[in-house]
């Protein structure tokens, strides 16, 4: 790792915020409750399914898929106390075993059609 690269708390800050963000969009904007469980993640696929569906340009979700990311990792570290690091305005998650997670980026493949939020998390944690 860099000199550049930020551990937890720091690094964490900004994903905190943005997952703490959605679940508060989500819960008003959508009625739809998001409590940190890798059972959530299931709805957040689903919302993912139904934006692509509707074919908006990436450009008008990329902020909610930014904030979908960020939740899952924030269920990730919180299933596994694994922590956020980051170098520039990449961040990804480090669990414990030593792997190296990027949710933000699977949120983006699951809007192109070849991710889950809930696929990751499995992986990530070997819980279902």
């Amino acid at each position: 790792m860099t000199a550049q690269t930020e551990y937890r708390p720091s690094a964490a800050a900004r994903p905190v915020r943005w997952a703490a963000d959605t679940v508060a969009t989500m819960r008003e904007g959508a009625r739809l409750r998001l409590d940190y469980s890798t059972q959530s993640l299931r709805r957040v696929d689903r919302v993912i399914e139904e934006l692509r569906r509707d074919r908006p340009p990436y450009e008008a979700v990329e902020r909610v898929l930014r904030g979908f990311g960020a939740y899952t990792g924030e269920v990730i570290a919180r299933q596994t106390g694994g922590e956020w690091w980051a170098t520039g305005d990449a961040h990804w998650l480090r669990t414990p075993d030593g792997r190296l997670w990027d949710p933000v980026e699977e949120a983006r493949r699951a809007f192109a059609g070849e991710g889950s939020l809930r696929g990751l998390c499995r992986e990530a944690t070997g819980v279902g």
